[in-house]
């Protein structure tokens, strides 16, 4: 009887052991997913193991470039989802959650052929051309920084943008690892560059100056003046890649001004919903309502054509 509990002790202890280790043991699924199939040597992305310091880092100077031959297929699949790329990144503005990727990914090759470097400012984006600049705020503490776009991702929820870990650093977010974010495109006109300024200090408030466009010199030519208020008519609060995150900010924009505002959603591509209030008939309406959607705790709206 004694012998026969041992036996059916030691039986149990075995099963025990053996079922602990196969719940801490990754599925060859499992591990393909998390190493790309064995492209990844880290498994599980991480920090660099000191301080990295961006100080010394330059801004990014966007400047016009074509699109590159890798990473611009469209549509695109991943994980068995379906992607859309968009033909161009002008006028696109977004406000979502930031994520960063690090040691896992540093030195592999991104989307459209390149090097991923931690180090440098750069991102990935599931759907703008590769490559696209884009000037970047961390909304909970108004740091900015400009990356270049230059990968796919993030593939995880409902994060709008991953940054390399040195843009994270320069909005201060990597110990937290996400953030709230607006992005906005720079788009340069061929053979043009951009000169913009960013903001690294949290304690500023001011917003930024407009990006100055620096192209060749063309001779001038007789142009007719036009109001602002005949170029821009909408006030565009809002940028989502799914429908659902769009009509979210409607209902919010109508619980607090009712029937005072008129909102649209406006579908510009397969990954993009843009929010707009409008339409406005002068330049004076644009600016008082751009400024009561500010008071009322929404992102500084953008002005737009339609």
């Amino acid at each position: 009887m004694i012998k026969h509990c041992r036996l059916v002790l030691l039986i149990g202890s075995c099963i025990a052991i053996l079922s602990g280790c196969s719940s801490n043991t990754m599925s060859s699924a499992e591990y393909d997913k998390a190493s790309a199939g064995g492209r990844y040597t880290i498994l599980k992305d991480h920090a660099p193991d000191h301080d990295v310091k961006v100080d010394h880092l330059p801004d990014l100077v966007p400047k016009w470039e074509p699109k590159s031959r890798g990473g611009n297929k469209s549509p695109y699949e991943v994980w068995g989802k379906k992607y859309w790329v968009m033909k161009s990144a002008k006028g696109y503005v977004a406000e979502g959650t930031a994520s960063w990727y690090g040691m896992k990914f540093h030195g592999h090759t991104t989307s459209n052929g390149e090097t991923y470097d931690m180090y440098a400012f750069s991102a990935a984006h599931k759907s703008l051309p590769l490559p696209t600049y884009l000037k970047v705020t961390n909304l909970d503490n108004q740091r900015s920084v400009i990356v270049r776009v230059n990968d796919r991702g993030p593939f995880h929820g409902d994060r709008l943008i991953d940054l390399s870990y040195a843009a994270a650093v320069r909005l201060d977010y990597q110990k937290k690892g996400l953030a709230h974010v607006r992005i906005e495109a720079i788009t340069p006109p061929k053979g043009g560059v951009y000169q913009a300024t960013t903001k690294v200090n949290a304690t500023q408030k001011k917003e930024l100056s407009p990006p100055v466009v620096l192209a060749s010199p063309t001779p001038p030519l007789a142009q007719k003046k036009t109001t602002v208020s005949s170029v821009f008519s909408h006030l565009q609060v809002g940028a989502f890649s799914t429908s659902e995150a769009a009509a979210r900010l409607k209902n919010q924009l109508f619980a607090v001004f009712d029937t005072q505002i008129n909102v649209e959603i406006v579908q510009q591509s397969d990954a993009l919903y843009k929010v707009l209030v409008g339409p406005y008939g002068s330049d004076a309406e644009l600016s008082n309502w751009q400024q009561k959607l500010y008071d009322a705790g929404f992102a500084k709206p953008v002005r737009v054509a339609m």
